[in-house]
Formats: structure tokens, C-alpha cells, sequence
């Protein structure tokens, strides 16, 4: 496992009023999902990166608001003929 180190500085870690573990655990799930909003992580390997399943991270993924499926115009309309 590879480990990047991101400087917060402490006022912005006191001002969500988290944890530092908790501050990390939410920004690595919220960085997994960003890349894989923008296509660049499969949910599996975004789960992973935070520590999920594929299922936990679909699911939230999901109450975040995040498109599980980005069909065009013509795929919706194949999808909802058949």
C-alpha cells in the first residue's frame, strides 16, 4: 500500500469538528468517489481505496448523489424501449 501525506492545517481540522481519523476516513472516501464520479476508479477499486466493498461503496455512493450510471441520450432511450 502506497501512503500519501496531505498538510492540513489544524484550524481546518478543528473547524469540521472530526477527528483526525474520521477527518481521513471521510476525505479518502470522498476523494474514491470523485475519481470514480470522473471515471477514473471502477467502484470496486474506489471501495477498496476507502476500505468498502464494492456493494457498501456503490450504496453510498448512491446517497451522495453520485450517478452509478452516466447513459446518453440514446442509451436511455435503447434502455427504456426494451
Amino acid at each position: 500500500m502506497s501512503t500519501i501525506q496531505i498538510d492540513v492545517p489544524e484550524s481546518v481540522l478543528l473547524s469540521t469538528g472530526q477527528s483526525q481519523e474520521d477527518f481521513v476516513r471521510e476525505a479518502k472516501f470522498l476523494l474514491a468517489l470523485k475519481l470514480f464520479e470522473l471515471g477514473r476508479l471502477s467502484s470496486g477499486k474506489a471501495g477498496e481505496m476507502c476500505g468498502m466493498n464494492q456493494v457498501d461503496f456503490i450504496l453510498l455512493a448512491g446517497r451522495s448523489g453520485v450517478p452509478l450510471a452516466d447513459l446518453d441520450d440514446a442509451e436511455l432511450e435503447r434502455e427504456f424501449s426494451a
